[in-house]
């Protein structure tokens, strides 16, 4: 079976490619069926090793991925590239062919493109590095090329606002350093819990910094990595799980 990717929902993006991976396509079994690229897991290295590499086949540019801990760390990358993972959450170049590289099972993927400063970069977005301002770090980094108003943006499949569960902890998050309408992203669900809308909350940080050109995920059902089991992982869901990809890079 082939790595199957989604892209018919990818944008055309002249300069660049983006990809985004599916769980189809690979050669892990039981929990991880079948394309799980991430090696933290509890996965068969061997089987990790053997769908990074499809991946690499399919995307046709190398994927370098990151150590990701849900902070705001943005690092570049450069060629030639060590075999180290490092540490941080977002990155980004100016190497063709080298992919900026993100890792998820519920939490956000987000593509940039500078088309004029011929720079890609990708962050992790769950909720804490979101919360922390790991898209604006991003975009902090990358204005030192470039207009960020210019900015492409592509958000990825992440856990919906129809099965994202959270507490008082998070909503106050958000809330408190936002007072302008972060709230309506919350919806009381129980006492003491809401349901929240992840991709919307980036889209409104994204917004907030200047940024209009934003596609991709718009918080529709079909974007939730929790109820669509037969093509994404979700930690949420599964508990145990592998971890599917997104990642951009300049042609």
């Amino acid at each position: 079976m082939l790595v199957q990717t989604l892209k018919p929902e990818l944008p055309n993006w002249p300069g660049a490619r983006l990809f985004c991976s599916t769980r189809l396509g690979g050669v892990s079994a039981h929990a991880y069926a079948s394309l799980n690229l991430g090696e933290h897991v509890g996965d068969d290295p061997n089987c990790v090793a053997s769908n990074r590499q499809r991946l690499e086949m399919a995307w046709g540019a190398k994927p370098v991925f990151l150590q990701q801990v849900h902070g705001t760390d943005v690092i570049r990358l450069t060629l030639p590239q060590s075999d180290q993972k490092p540490f941080a959450d977002a990155c980004f170049t100016h190497e063709k062919n080298l992919a900026c590289t993100i890792m998820v099972a519920d939490c956000l993927p987000v593509l940039f493109y500078l088309p004029q400063a011929k720079l890609v970069a990708a962050a992790h977005a769950g909720w804490r590095g979101l919360a922390a301002g790991v898209l604006e770090a991003t975009l902090h980094r990358l204005a030192e090329y470039g207009l960020i108003e210019e900015c492409k943006i592509w958000l990825g499949p992440c856990i919906g606002p129809q099965h994202f569960e959270v507490g008082e902890d998070v909503r106050k998050a958000f809330c408190e350093s936002e007072p302008l309408g972060s709230d309506i992203f919350f919806n009381a669900f129980k006492p003491g819990k809401y349901l929240a809308d992840l991709a919307g909350l980036a889209r409104r940080r994204l917004l907030l910094q200047g940024i209009s050109q934003i596609e991709g995920n718009d918080s529709n059902p079909s974007w939730c990595t929790f109820s669509s089991s037969e093509l994404y992982y979700s930690h949420r869901r599964d508990g145990v799980s592998g971890r599917f990809a997104a990642g951009i890079a300049l042609v």
